[in-house]
């Protein structure tokens, strides 16, 4: 088997008695293109609805910010269409930040780098490329303040234990005085969530089926693309939107870069993904578990969405 973690990943996943691909190895060149895609089709309303939040409340969002100096740490930055918005007003309220945009993307991170080299020459930006975790421990400690964002409902592709996990894990690499800027996917009805994961231009489709042709091409794989169909799912009770591929006929496809033979029978299914919505009130329970209070919240006009600030809970 080919010694790398994209082809463990892949091997784990497809020997399992269910299987499953990491949605983490969905974002290569043709992935990061697609995923923009998705967010400016009609019918992804994530992107609207933040984008919304910042362009109409950035002031209040400046303001909330506990302190004049920091250092701007964003999770999974992708191209920071969004997040430009509040750049660019911070850069003219004088505030003095610098950002530091984390993504498992190098393509995403150059590209983001160049483009606000052009916009923004005067502001000052670090790429760090790596998982979020690992990268926080790689951020260079300058003594000031940091204020993380994880937007995009980005924390929606943990299951909910997993997400008090990683947030937990987030809270012990802050210090007392940091600040996350988090956005969540909020519950409403069931057919805008399945739209939004099965737009009718097919780029959430292409998207998937995206991560079988990379493993066609980095390891050997065979997959045919046209006998797997792209099917969502959402549970409005639990709040958890998932994505499947599956498969229309019994099939074996080879992949010679993990040794296997993977074995199909018609109707099974590869798990994809997970984007978990929430309540208002599930929030303030994710808050209170994972060692933060909510400071204030930022909503789209419709509710569809809510960006937080959340605080280190003051340790007794």
């Amino acid at each position: 088997m080919t010694d790398n973690a994209f082809a463990r990943h892949v091997h784990e996943g497809l020997t399992a008695s269910q299987k499953f691909l990491s949605s983490k190895y969905f974002y290569d060149q043709t992935g990061d293109r697609l995923f923009q895609a998705i967010m400016a089709s009609p019918e992804y309303y994530l992107t609207n609805a933040e984008l919304e939040i910042f362009s109409q409340q950035k002031e209040a969002i400046r303001d909330a910010l506990p302190h004049d100096l920091f250092d701007l740490v964003e999770l999974g930055a992708g191209d920071g269409f969004k997040t430009q918005v509040l750049l660019e007003h911070f850069i003219a309220q004088g505030t003095q930040f610098e950002y530091l945009p984390v993504d498992i993307s190098n393509n995403a991170l150059r590209g983001l780098e160049e483009k606000l080299q052009k916009s923004m020459p005067a502001l000052t930006v670090h790429p760090v490329q790596g998982d979020y975790l690992d990268a926080l421990g790689k951020l260079p400690n300058n003594g000031h303040p940091r204020v993380i964002l994880f937007l995009g409902s980005n924390i929606g592709n943990f299951p909910p234990p997993r997400a008090v996990q990683f947030l937990r894990a987030i809270r012990n690499r802050m210090d007392q005085q940091d600040a996350l800027l988090i956005g969540f996917d909020l519950k409403k009805h069931p057919q805008v969530i399945l739209a939004a994961y099965n737009d009718a231009s097919g780029h959430t489709r292409s998207f998937n089926l995206n991560l079988l042709v990379r493993i066609n091409r980095e390891l050997g794989g065979r997959f045919k693309l046209e006998q797997f169909e792209h099917f969502p799912t959402y549970d409005p009770q639990t709040g958890a939107t998932k994505s499947f591929l599956v498969s229309q006929v019994d099939q074996q496809v080879p992949i010679g870069g993990i040794g296997e033979t993977v074995s199909f029978r018609a109707g099974e299914s590869i798990f994809m993904e997970i984007s978990q919505k929430y309540s208002p009130a599930d929030l303030v329970e994710l808050a209170a578990a994972t060692g933060f209070v909510i400071k204030q919240v930022f909503s789209d006009s419709r509710d569809y969405f809510a960006d937080q600030l959340w605080l280190p809970e003051t340790q007794p």
